[in-house]
C-alpha cells in the first residue's frame, strides 16, 4: 500500500497576475517532488486553471510542462482526481483522456481508515442567491453550447479578462468569516461522520474544528504554494 495522498488547490494556472511563469514553474517543482513509489493519489481540488474551456476539437494551449508531470506521475501508478472549480468548468473529456478521474463534490472518500470530505466548496452552504444563479449558468448544458459558437480567438480574451478583473477588483486577502460562512455552516450540518473536510476556492488558509472534524481549506499559489499531505501509514495530516 502506497500511504501517501496529496491536496492541492487554487493555483490558477495562466492568470496573468503577479508570475504566472513562476507559478507554473512552483506547480511543477511541487509535481516532481511528490514520491511516486509512495503516493497512493494526488487531488486536484479545483481551479488549477484560471481559465479552462474545451471546444470538441480544441483545447487551450500550454503548460505542457505540468501535463508531463502529471503524465510522469500518472505513469508511476498515482491515481490523479480532480474536481472542477468555478474557474475550470469546463473541462468535459480532455482530463479522462490523460488518465484523470473527475469527482463532483461533496465527494466522500475513505482514505488510510479516516474519512474525507472533498471539492471546490464554491456553492456549498447557504451561498447568496446570485451566486446559485452564476453558477447555474456557467453549469448549464444550453450556456455551455451558446459559448462553443464564439470563435475561441474571442472566447479566451472575454474569458481570461473577466478572471483578470476580478482578482486585481480584490484589494485585500480574503478574511475566512469562521462559523458564519456557508461553507462551515455546511460542513457542520454534514449528514455524515467525517474525520476531514478538505476543499479550497477562498484562498486563504484554513484550520478550524467543526464538531469533532476538521475543516482545512488551501490557500492559493499566487505568490508562494499551498498544499495538503496525508500519511495514512502514520494517521497524520500534514498542511503547507
Amino acid at each position: 500500500m502506497r500511504p501517501l495522498s496529496y491536496f492541492v488547490s487554487d493555483v490558477h494556472l495562466g492568470l496573468r497576475v503577479a508570475d504566472p511563469a513562476a507559478r507554473e514553474a512552483r506547480f511543477v517543482a511541487f509535481l516532481k517532488d511528490i514520491p511516486a513509489a509512495e503516493t497512493e493519489a494526488l487531488y486536484l481540488l479545483g481551479d488549477i486553471w484560471d481559465f479552462w474551456y474545451e471546444y470538441r476539437d480544441v483545447v487551450p494551449k500550454g503548460y505542457t510542462r505540468v501535463f508531463a508531470a502529471l503524465q510522469e506521475l500518472m505513469d508511476a501508478g498515482v491515481k490523479v482526481f480532480f474536481f472542477q472549480g468555478n474557474h475550470d468548468i469546463w473541462t468535459y473529456r480532455y482530463f479522462e483522456e490523460l488518465g484523470m478521474e473527475r469527482l463532483e463534490q461533496p465527494c466522500v472518500r475513505t482514505i488510510g481508515g479516516k474519512v474525507f470530505c472533498l471539492g471546490h466548496g464554491d456553492g456549498l452552504g447557504p451561498v447568496p442567491t446570485s451566486y446559485r444563479i452564476m453558477r447555474a449558468l456557467f453549469h448549464s448544458p444550453f450556456f455551455q453550447r451558446l459559448f462553443s459558437t464564439l470563435h475561441p480567438w474571442l472566447a479566451f480574451r472575454l474569458g481570461n479578462g473577466w478572471s483578470r478583473r476580478s482578482r486585481l477588483g480584490r484589494s485585500e486577502a480574503y478574511q475566512f468569516k469562521g462559523e458564519e460562512e456557508p461553507l462551515y455552516r455546511f460542513c457542520a450540518a454534514f449528514p455524515k461522520k467525517v474525520d476531514y473536510f478538505i476543499f479550497g476556492h477562498y484562498h486563504c488558509r484554513v484550520d478550524l474544528p467543526v464538531g469533532s472534524a476538521r475543516l482545512l481549506i488551501l490557500g492559493d499559489w499566487m505568490d508562494g504554494a499551498s498544499w495538503i499531505r496525508f500519511d495514512a501509514a502514520e494517521g497524520q495530516l500534514f498542511s503547507c
